[in-house]
């Protein structure tokens, strides 16, 4: 996959709103297969497209960008052959920095930027009113996928926010739906007083209803509709967590926290993806960086039994 590719790649991801990681190589001491400049992506199903090294850096290259794909952050990943085999300087992470020894290098040292690339949050706005309008237009300047819709549309799995503006008209199914499907964030533009009626009538559990937020917004004196749309906005930040769930956007139901195991022959921690080498044994499944370790377990699986 040459760059230009690559970077086409990453486009179609975007905007398929397909999380990945770039990582790029930065800095090559030799002897090594990469040079500054190879990349490749990492995606939430643990494939890794393009270059960044072998087998064993690839591997560490992997669990490091599904890693991130929960957290939403980027670092510098060092990848080394000395000594310390599979471990990690837990002292530089904190600094946007992980060094990983890697004893199947066959030597030198690699720096692999990692970027974590993650979809904006979805909002979804429903009516045609000036404040629907106002919803798109705030919404689009803080960075969100800001999209109109109207009721009866399906509502997609990574759906962040839902909110309804349109005076009365449809309000009800919408609603419902975007209760039953989870929707992080739902909000109804109404007065108190019709807003409370509305979710009354919904049909739904006590504890769904607490899901609903009407009037949307904080109470900041809004009265223009960009203001009545900061303030929904600004509840909206003031209700996310510490850190964006990532993962919400790795699959049509989420996905589990990665999937980790250790290399019984070199120590290596690696994830656990489809396509991750493995050998059972009494039972056991035992799980490798590369083919070499691979190959190595099967000639004397009782070397490793310690592991």
């Amino acid at each position: 996959m040459t760059s230009t590719e690559l970077l086409t790649r990453a486009d179609a991801l975007r905007h398929g709103r397909t999380p990945f990681v770039l990582a790029t190589v930065v800095r090559a001491e030799r002897p090594t297969s990469a040079k500054p400049g190879d990349s490749a992506l990492v995606l939430p199903d643990g494939t890794v497209e393009g270059f960044v090294g072998g087998t064993c850096a690839e591997s560490t290259v992997q669990l490091q960008g599904l890693r991130l794909l929960e957290t939403g952050e980027s670092l510098l990943l060092r990848i080394t052959a000395a000594a310390g085999a599979g471990t990690e300087d837990a002292g530089a992470t904190g600094q946007g920095l992980v060094t990983v020894a890697n004893p199947c290098l066959s030597g030198g040292t690699l720096d692999i930027f990692l970027e974590a690339n993650l979809p904006p949050a979805l909002v979804y706005v429903y009516g045609h009113a000036p404040i629907a309008r106002a919803l798109l237009d705030v919404g689009r300047a803080l960075g969100l996928d800001t999209r109109p819709v109207s009721s009866g549309e399906p509502l997609p799995s990574d759906l962040d926010v839902v909110v309804v503006a349109s005076h009365g008209r449809d309000e009800e199914p919408v609603l419902i739906e975007a209760v039953r499907a989870g929707v992080p964030y739902i909000g109804l533009v109404a007065s108190r007083k019709r807003g409370t009626a509305v979710v009354a009538g919904l049909g739904l559990t006590e504890e769904q209803r607490t899901h609903v937020r009407t009037p949307a917004g904080l109470d900041i004196g809004a009265r223009t509709p960009s203001e009545v749309a900061l303030s929904v906005y600004a509840e909206i930040i003031s209700l996310r967590p510490p850190r964006a769930p990532a993962v919400r956007h790795a699959g049509a139901s989420g996905a589990p926290a990665v999937a980790e195991a250790v290399d019984p022959v070199c120590g290596m921690t690696v994830a656990i993806t489809a396509a991750t080498l493995s050998l059972d044994r009494n039972g056991d499944t035992a799980y490798f960086c590369g083919p070499v370790c691979q190959h190595a377990f099967a000639d004397d699986p009782s070397r490793y039994a310690h592991a």
